[in-house]
């Protein structure tokens, strides 16, 4: 299988819709629906379909409910009895779902959190969670990557965070290119994630090193 590797680079978190926009009612979501059918050459009344875009439309409300969430409150009730607790946490091989921004189409794999608490340790059902809301936007890898990895330090602000995704795209193994087998791979190391070689090699270590080098993720 192949792999290509980015390292994520600080960016601009899209938490919430800026433009706030009005939302569009059902009905003209599933008008859009018909005129998509129609273009790709059926016929939106025929009976197979005539129910497809009331069901597209309560698909795309499952898959991209994560603007409706706010994922920093996921992460605002913290354990008071295990503020003492000062080593590594992960999760690793949180299922990943998501759909790329370019082409709306799937994007699958899984998703590896890791964290130093300073203080503040989190239900771990909250880490999986808050993977899932970034998932459930439109997104691009890179930018998820770093949308996990930011919102941990700045609402926990641990000593540091990091973050690693590793994801099939069906925009360029169902079209495009055409090239199945291949995974993206892409990190966020922040605070001493970033700064000291050995926490970072720790936590390579822990999620199986999926880069294959435990040097300067």
């Amino acid at each position: 299988m192949d792999t290509s590797v980015v390292e994520s680079q600080p960016t601009e978190s899209e938490t919430t819709n800026t433009s706030m926009r009005p939302r569009p009612t059902q009905s003209e979501a599933e008008a859009a629906v018909r005129t998509l059918i129609e273009w790709a050459g059926d016929n939106p009344d025929r009976e197979g379909l005539r129910g497809t875009p009331g069901r597209v439309v309560r698909a795309y409300r499952e898959f991209f409910s994560g603007y409706d969430e706010d994922p920093a409150t996921l992460l605002g009730k913290t354990f008071e009895e295990t503020s003492a607790y000062d080593e590594m946490i992960v999760l690793r091989d949180i299922r990943l779902e998501s759909h790329c921004e370019h082409h709306i189409v799937p994007i699958l794999g899984k998703a590896h959190v890791g964290y130093l608490p300073a203080g503040r340790v989190v239900g771990i059902s909250k880490l999986a969670r808050l993977v899932e809301v970034f998932a459930k936007r439109m997104q691009i890898q890179e930018a998820l990557t770093s949308q996990i990895a930011d919102t941990i330090q700045e609402v926990l602000k641990p000593h540091g965070v990091g973050v690693v995704i590793e994801a099939a795209h069906q925009c360029m193994t169902t079209r495009g290119v055409r090239k199945p087998g291949v995974t993206m791979v892409t990190s966020r190391m922040l605070g001493s994630f970033r700064n000291d070689s050995g926490t970072r090699r720790e936590f390579l270590s822990i999620i199986g090193n999926p880069r294959g080098d435990s040097n300067g993720v």
